[in-house]
């Protein structure tokens, strides 16, 4: 038997051969699994970043729920009911009777807290009572002897041992002592009033019928610091006798005379010079007016009809001046009984007869609740300060239900669609969504922010695609690989520069040197190109031996001196083609000759800073498609007999097309998603208009500026939060579409 003989240090070949390939099968395998799980873990953050988009996201779309909490029965029942309300934490409700007695009441058992009479002069009675904006807590009662009391009331709050408790109050915003409003001392009857630190308004009816308006104007007296007040009347002209109700604005502008279906407007801006503005004639068949109120910020009147219909007036700009117009009507209603709104928002609630509670929203017109409770022959409503609580005087007994109603402003009608906003003249697109005033009503449509992104990304890849698809072409089939091999990495390494130095230098020294020099920006766009074939054409037609002294590597290179010679040249006549063309000034120009606006931070400096950060991914990936075009097929074309332009054409552009789609895709992506340059470059102002003078405001620069200042879980918040999932739509579908091409596209060819 022979043995074997293995001679140390040696192995035998096979078991090498065998370990290699163990490791490098694990290290596939690792590999595999690696790859498999980091793709999972993406596509997982994907799905978590959606689902928390639309778990924000959902709770402005809820609707509005109203649960009962507590009935309580009031004393003094024999008298009407004026007003009702509670305090910002509901916890204390009200009650004004018709004669002033004030009777505040604990929600948590029902108790009498304390009971208010206010002072008034022996023998005098209450005539009449009224009530200004729910946001004022105020009341005022006329006297039988030509004087009125002005009432507010407070709440005062304090921690003794640790403990809050709610202490309610009356305040005399005039002074305890009644106010003569009617020399003759004439009853007070039908009041309306209004209130401010240096002026009362009142307006009403007088023993004999007679509409009058009293106008007390304080002044501080220097030496005392006391407000002496001054008093001045006049009768309204043309005054209707019979009044069912009647309101005056806050500012003391305007006063709302009902009778029957019309509503008379008077103008009481000035007392020496009083007149009837307009009559709103409020009929429609088979209704009659129940009920006038003003919605928040008193810009709008909503008119109740008895067969369940409430319509909304407020005023527009027309031909005859600013008056009155029906804008919106909300029907299917049950009957109203009686109507209130909110202290700050457009919601407001009716109730029908029958104890049919609904809430709704002027502006995004929705209907948030509807429900019957039992709330038979109900009397006056009244919302808390905060929204969050309801009181309807009802069986004789105060109801108090708790409201949950956080986002009433937004619907989709009202994020898609246009919406007739207070004050504005027609339906419009609208984004605003801050102000300084309480009475500032948000304006939260979407389409002038996805306008304004799709305008950003449309001009941006109007300047980017051309230039960078022609240089694409012409870096991976024409161009020297010696050149290439230095072009092609520097643009690449472009898309590594950070976009807020671009915003920056957009923002800061382009659109500068763009309004200074716009003829010459104009100029540049048609004689470049020109220069550019013009060049060319020479080049071609130059003798063989004169080509030859310029190496073939470096021809490329030769329009360099001739862009930087147009460019200039454009830049020193611009200064004389304005003042030749464009009486020396071109944005006056512009706006004045053309009617266009023109803003120094617009679409055209938008559109070629953002399409220089774009240039990079479009190239990068175009040119690896015609790159990637295999050679036997261009050649196979070559060798066919067709010229090199036909087979780039007819041959590679089109093999190569899923590319040059895919490259255009994920750049159209990069510029959607695009914030700080938008952000920096663009007057951000949310309007609709293609013009390339006129800025935009995108949906990523809005999220970037305003989510800072919005309070957290306000319908603010959650709207940008809703621009953020779009935005997160727009660019997935996008990056989707060119990742699948761009797969198809190697499937295609990993063959080859």
């Amino acid at each position: 038997m022979e043995s074997q003989v293995i001679q140390p240090g040696s192995a035998p070949q096979s078991m090498l051969k065998g370990g290699r390939s163990s490791r490098r099968a694990f290290k596939d395998k690792a590999a595999q699994i690696g790859v498999t799980i980091g793709g999972t873990m993406v596509f997982v953050a994907l799905l978590l970043i959606f689902f928390y988009l639309l778990y924000v996201i959902k709770p402005i779309f809820d609707s509005a729920d109203v649960t009962p909490v507590k009935s309580v029965s009031y004393q003094h029942a024999e008298v009407a009911t004026l007003m009702v309300g509670a305090d910002e934490q509901n916890e204390v409700m009200y009650r004004v009777a018709a004669d002033g007695q004030v009777d505040f009441y604990t929600v948590a058992d029902g108790s009498l807290l304390s009971s208010f009479t206010p002072p008034l002069p022996a023998g005098v009675s209450v005539t009449s009572a009224a009530i200004t904006a729910p946001s004022e807590q105020r009341f005022a009662l006329g006297l039988s002897n030509g004087q009125a009391l002005i009432v507010g009331i407070e709440f005062g709050l304090s921690y003794p041992n640790n403990k809050r408790l709610i202490t309610p109050k009356l305040r005399y915003s005039a002074g305890e002592a009644p106010i003569t409003i009617d020399e003759s001392g004439s009853a007070i009857h039908h009041l309306a009033f209004s209130y401010s630190n240096d002026k009362i308004s009142f307006a009403y009816q007088d023993d004999n019928g007679a509409w009058r308006l009293s106008r007390l104007e304080g002044q501080e007296n220097m030496m005392t610091e006391e407000v002496e007040w001054t008093t001045t009347g006049a009768l309204l002209p043309d005054a209707p006798k019979k009044v069912a109700h009647q309101l005056m604005t806050p500012d003391q502008r305007q006063l709302m005379l009902q009778m029957g279906n019309k509503v008379f407007i008077y103008n009481i801006r000035d007392v020496e010079s009083l007149d009837l503005m307009q009559v709103i004639d409020a009929e429609k068949e088979k209704s009659k007016v129940n009920n006038i109120a003003l919605l928040a910020g008193a810009s709008s009147i909503l008119v109740s009809y008895d067969s369940g219909v409430v319509t909304q007036y407020f005023q527009v700009n027309g031909p005859k001046g600013r008056l009155y117009k029906e804008i919106r009507e909300f029907t299917d209603l049950a009957p109203v009984a009686s109507i209130a709104s909110e202290f700050y928002r457009k919601s407001f609630a009716v109730v029908s007869p029958e104890g049919e509670l609904s809430l709704l929203y002027t502006t995004s017109e929705r209907e948030l609740f509807d429900e019957k409770f039992d709330l038979k022959n109900p009397g006056v409503m009244g919302f808390s300060p905060r929204s969050n609580g309801l009181v309807v005087e009802a069986n004789k007994q105060l109801n108090i239900f708790h409201v949950e109603n956080s986002h009433p402003e937004v619907s989709w009608s009202a994020l898609w669609n246009k919406v007739w906003y207070e004050g504005y003249p027609e339906p419009k697109f609208v984004w605003q969504s801050t102000s300084g005033s309480d009475d500032f009503e948000a304006k939260l449509s979407l389409m002038p922010l996805a306008y304004g992104t799709m305008k950003a990304a449309f001009y941006a890849m109007l300047f980017a695609v051309p230039l960078a698809i022609a240089g694409a072409i012409y870096t991976a089939y024409f161009m020297s690989p010696k050149v290439r091999g230095i072009v092609k990495p520097t643009i690449e390494i472009m898309e590594a520069l950070p976009t807020v130095i671009l915003g920056f230098l957009a923002g800061l020294w382009l659109a500068p040197l763009i309004e200074e020099h716009l003829p010459g920006i104009l100029v540049l766009l048609v004689l470049l190109p020109t220069a550019i074939l013009v060049s060319a054409y020479s080049w071609s037609k130059l003798p063989g031996t004169w080509k030859q002294r310029l190496p073939e590597v470096y021809q490329e290179l030769m329009l360099i001196p001739v862009i930087c010679f147009v460019g200039w040249f454009s830049f020193a006549i611009s200064p004389m083609i304005e003042v030749a063309l464009f009486d020396g000034n071109t944005r006056q120009f512009i706006t004045n000759e053309l009617g266009i606006t023109f803003d120094q931070r617009n679409a055209l400096v938008v559109g070629i800073a953002m399409g220089f950060a774009v240039i990079p991914t479009i190239f990068s990936i175009a040119e690896d498609a015609i790159f990637s075009v295999p050679r036997h097929l261009s050649n196979g074309s070559l060798a066919l007999g067709a010229t090199p332009w036909q087979t780039l054409t007819r041959v590679v552009l089109l093999t190569a097309s899923p590319g040059i789609f895919s490259a255009v895709m994920m750049g159209l992506g990069r510029a959607v998603g695009e914030t700080m340059i938008v952000l920096m470059a663009t007057g951000n102002t949310a309007i609709m208009e293609w013009s390339v003078f006129e800025g935009m405001r995108t949906l990523a620069a809005n999220i970037a500026v305003e989510m800072p200042e919005s309070a957290i879980g306000s319908s603010h918040y959650r709207v940008l939060f809703l621009a953020a999932f779009v935005l997160f739509v727009f660019t997935f579908f996008f990056n989707t579409i060119a990742e699948v091409v761009r797969q198809r596209l190697r499937d295609r060819y990993s063959s080859l």
